[in-house]
């Protein structure tokens, strides 16, 4: 584990924590101080509810229509909550259909997203909310909407359980956590990182999966 251990961050919901450990961290795409573990808000039902249910407390989406949850980072079973949430009596009116598709893009060998031609009827001509674990640089985010609009798709937001940024491109990012939860954060390319001009070693290699410590 990395040098310091999993601290719990407490929200108004019992059943929802970030958590988080303070560290040196590298992912494909920057460095980080904070290690941000979401393994429970994705594999955990009732956090998993925990997380749709605060994600549909922001009023932005009771004027959007959603008919299809596209989800990154391994985020199903948060997607299918929050497509259940969506789907309730009292957001009926934001979804002509009356249901939500949610889906998982296929990475191609040189880190496309694509659809299969029984997944595109789900995109395309249809309303669509990204759904991801973390947005810091936006890289993977901007690749899916791209991805969304390629196969003729209309992307309405993006939701994740953290964010750096309110909105990409445009379109806004409905997050539970932001950096105010996590004193000090900071998420930068490697050669801007000020951990390593002090020459402080990493303590992990991060992905959406989890950590692999050094």
């Amino acid at each position: 584990m990395p040098t310091t251990s999993i601290t719990k961050i407490k929200t108004k919901r019992s059943n929802l924590y970030l958590r988080v450990a303070k560290g040196h961290f590298a992912t494909n795409h920057s460095h980080s101080n904070y290690y941000i573990d979401v393994a429970a808000q994705k594999s955990r039902l009732s956090e998993s509810k925990a997380v749709a249910q605060e994600l549909c407390s922001n009023s932005h989406y009771k004027v959007k229509i959603v008919d299809s949850i596209l989800c990154l980072d391994g985020t199903e079973v948060i997607g299918a909550c929050l497509a259940d949430e969506l789907s309730k009596n009292n957001w009926m009116n934001i979804n002509a259909h009356q249901t939500i598709y949610v889906v998982t893009p296929e990475m191609t060998s040189s880190s496309q997203l694509m659809f299969r031609d029984n997944i595109v009827p789900m995109i395309q001509g249809k309303h669509v909310l990204v759904l991801a674990v973390s947005v810091a640089t936006g890289g993977t985010v901007r690749a899916a909407m791209e991805a969304v609009k390629y196969y003729g798709g209309e992307v309405v937001g993006v939701a994740s359980i953290f964010a750096t940024a309110e909105e990409i491109d445009g379109y806004t990012v409905n997050s539970v956590f932001n950096p105010n939860d996590l004193p000090g954060y900071f998420a930068t390319q490697s050669h801007e990182c000020p951990l390593c001009k002090e020459g402080k070693k990493l303590d992990a290699l991060i992905n959406s999966h989890g950590f692999s410590k050094l």
